[in-house]
């Protein structure tokens, strides 16, 4: 075995680690799927639990030496039981993606039709986008929000009653809003379909009490484990009981092989952190900070998709400004602020050069950053996006920023 420490036998990756975390620390994390995860998190998620196979199920192992084992996976399923009042939870899937096809299989026949949200509506790749492998499995409709920029309820009754779907699917990676699950419901049952919701952006929101919980209502809620949750990179799929041994063998052995148990342990760390009352406060102060951002881009003139936001993030379309969201992304990005260029709904421009840029608060709230930080944020996107193309403007931004990050270190024991 290797017995050097990651310094002395690979200098080259811990040099890249290192220049990561200088960039996490100075600068302006504004990705809304991402996160900073606790030292805890990180110490469980590096731990040698990683050395392990471990096959099945606690107490239903395919390898001997599981006990400790199932002690953590077990740990980490009755917290996250406990944080989303669930039935019946699975914390292997590997990430959000696998977690909602492994849900499709469990609950599907190949060829069955699924309502789900559009892509450039606020919905997500496995939600059906042609692009997908999954979309030629299973066949898709897709439903859109409305004028007003909200789900549009009657034409997702409408089309459930033209398309007879098995399953409707509500969630999304760019939509602003609240949903309102128990009409849904009601929805589904009038055309006898299954219900799921993606929670994977909001999860964190719902567990602190913030948003409403789908849990109790929905069939099946899949979920990521990071984001606003603020844990390791992962999934988790919560459902009621009678759905529990089709989603437990479509995940294994039906999709996945052995589950990575170093992250399901992180998971468990995660999830009692969500249970500590300082939670609840991180969620309430992650929706002041979004509810600042909206009323400055109101000021500086950008159109808000969707109205506004109810949650973490904002989807901005830039284009009234005299440029793409690729190049907005660009700009901030060369200016030490990070987030990423989005379609808006029904876009006329490709996905790798839409019309917006989509932006949200949990990271920099994970710092500590309240209301007065959000303002000066604000104005530093507007600095950069009336002068992306002014290096010195881009530059001086960027010493800003580090001054600012500076005030709310991330790591301070790893430096």
């Amino acid at each position: 075995m290797n017995k050097l420490k990651l310094d002395e036998f690979d200098p080259i990756i811990k040099e890249t680690i290192k220049n990561e975390l200088h960039r996490q620390e100075t600068g302006l994390e504004l990705i809304p799927s991402e996160n900073f995860v606790s030292p805890a998190v990180l110490e469980a998620l590096g731990s040698i639990l990683t050395n392990k196979y471990s096959e099945g199920y606690p107490g239903k192992r395919y390898y001997g030496g599981c006990h400790f084992i199932d002690d953590a996976e077990q740990l980490a399923i009755d917290r996250a039981k406990k944080l989303f009042d669930a039935e019946h939870v699975n914390v292997q899937p590997l990430s959000g993606a696998p977690a909602n096809i492994a849900t499709y299989f469990a609950l599907l026949e190949p060829g069955d039709t699924i309502l789900g949200m559009d892509l450039s509506h606020g919905g997500h790749l496995t939600h059906g986008h042609p692009v997908t492998y999954i979309a030629k499995i299973f066949n898709f409709n897709r439903y859109k929000t409305d004028l007003h920029g909200l789900i549009d309820l009657e034409y997702l009754r409408e089309e459930a009653h033209r398309t007879k779907p098995k399953l409707i699917l509500v969630g999304y990676s760019a939509y602003s809003r609240e949903i309102d699950y128990k009409k849904i419901k009601e929805i589904a049952d009038e055309v006898g379909a299954m219900t799921m919701a993606d929670i994977a952006h909001i999860a964190g929101l719902i567990a602190a009490g913030e948003m409403n919980n789908p849990v109790p209502i929905f069939d099946v809620v899949t979920t990521t484990t990071h984001k606003t949750l603020r844990g390791p990179r992962g999934g988790m799929i919560m459902c009621k009981e009678k759905f529990a041994k089709k989603i437990d063998k479509a995940v294994f052995p039906g999709f996945q092989g052995g589950p990575h148990e170093n992250n399901i342990a992180a998971k468990a760390v995660a999830f009692k952190e969500a249970l500590e009352p300082n939670f609840k406060e991180y969620a309430i102060q992650i929706k002041k900070n979004a509810k600042v951002l909206e009323k400055k881009f109101n000021e500086f003139g950008y159109k808000l998709m969707f109205g506004g936001t109810d949650n973490h993030l904002l989807l901005v379309d830039v284009t009234p400004k005299g440029l793409t969201g690729k190049q907005a992304e660009a700009a901030l990005d060369k200016a030490g602020i990070t987030l990423n260029k989005n379609m808006i709904p029904d876009d006329p421009r490709s996905p790798m050069d839409p019309s917006g840029i989509r932006l949200g608060t949990p990271a920099i709230t994970t710092r500590g950053m309240k209301e007065s930080e959000m303002e000066i944020v604000a104005n530093l996107i507007e600095k950069v996006l009336t002068n992306h193309d002014d290096e010195n403007v881009l530059e001086t931004v960027k010493k800003e920023v580090k001054e600012l990050t500076g005030r709310f270190p991330l790591y301070p024991e790893l430096d």
